[in-house]
């Protein structure tokens, strides 16, 4: 079921909210370092967003940039400490003083299974949740209903890619971003970047890794 265009809630801004089922095409940089970043590219194979580190040091960050083809700040995210739940905040543009988030992100963990759940400030407050594996780069972001939280409706993928030439799954190192018609692509690469620094590639790693998708 695909999202109704009429009822998108813009987060972070509209122009990247696309009117159709789009697949973004997810890369990890090395300009200097292994991993050190991430370029996004649109269904025609044009930049749409970056994101760099500049530097070798894996530890975890406490501050995240998503910029623009050009540069340009959309979002910035912060680390909230000490945070039993790793919590995470987003800002729109470049954080000023005394400025409000237009999301928040944090894990609520169940026994047995673990989840990210997303709550969305502004005029028309939303949640959504996380579920699925990361580090197999096979989960889906769901907007859950307020009166009903059985109730979800898939906005977001993220899903390995193959390589329609010669049908072979590529590495983890680049992937897809699945978005249903309406929903904010800068807000989902947003969520891209937490998930890595909580995640990261080692399912192994210390930590609950999300629950499988179904």
């Amino acid at each position: 079921m695909a999202m109704n265009m009429d009822k998108v809630v813009m987060i972070v801004d509209e122009k990247f909210c696309f009117p159709e089922e789009t697949l973004l095409t997810v890369r990890k940089t090395s300009v200097f370092f292994p991993g050190d970043g991430f370029i996004v590219y649109d269904p025609q194979g044009v930049l749409l967003f970056r994101f760099d580190s500049y530097g070798p040091d894996s530890k975890p960050k406490d501050e995240l940039v998503l910029m623009d083809s050009s540069g340009k700040c959309l979002l910035t995210l912060l680390r909230k400490k000490p945070s039993l739940y790793q919590r995470w905040e987003g800002y729109r543009g470049d954080k000023a003083d005394h400025q409000n988030s237009i999301f928040s992100v944090s894990r609520s963990s169940i026994i047995g299974r673990s989840r990210l759940m997303i709550e969305v400030q502004g005029d028309v407050s939303e949640e959504y949740q996380i579920e699925g594996s990361f580090p197999r780069r096979c989960c889906t972001v769901y907007k859950t209903c307020v009166e009903n939280a059985s109730r979800k409706l898939p906005v977001a993928r993220i899903k390995r890619k193959v390589d329609p030439s010669t049908c072979v799954m590529l590495g983890k190192d680049v992937f897809l971003l699945c978005l249903e018609p309406g929903f904010d692509s800068a807000f989902a690469m947003g969520l891209v970047l937490i998930l890595d620094q909580m995640y990261g590639d080692d399912a192994k790693q210390a930590g609950p890794t999300l629950e499988d998708s179904s």
